[in-house]
């Protein structure tokens, strides 16, 4: 059994705001987004994100939506020019914390998405 790819679903409360975000600040592309159903699909390079709003369902059986949308974690995007990307973001997001060197051999800073989701950026240090 392979699995083929991890793509996130991601719960927004304002789809249209999530999709500004990740298309005009990121760079992302709409691959499919239907306001009507709440449901996002973006893309950028190999990466690929969804979103939805979640919605309250008649039966418990059904997708519960959260009483509050949270997440217990931080996606990490790898990329080949960290320092342009924190050029490009540095003053139009809100930073968790700053670009710098870390001892496990990474150059990272993170930035917090529309929603508060943590979103980590990082290239390997060459030697």
């Amino acid at each position: 059994m392979k699995i083929t790819e991890l793509r996130p679903m991601l719960w927004t409360e304002d789809l249209h705001k999530t999709v500004a975000f990740y298309t005009e600040t990121l760079g992302f592309t709409p691959d499919v987004v239907k306001h009507d159903w709440g449901w996002a699909s973006l893309s950028l390079d190999d990466v690929s994100l969804m979103f939805t709003v979640p919605l309250k369902f008649d039966s418990p059986t059904e997708h519960p939506a959260p009483e509050k949308i949270s997440f217990s974690g931080s996606l990490y995007f790898t990329t080949e020019d960290v320092d342009a990307m924190w050029e490009k973001l540095e003053d139009i997001t809100t930073i968790c914390y700053g670009i710098e060197n870390f001892d496990h051999g990474m150059r990272e800073f993170a930035i917090y998405d529309n929603n508060g989701y943590m979103l980590q950026f990082g290239q390997e240090i060459s030697e």
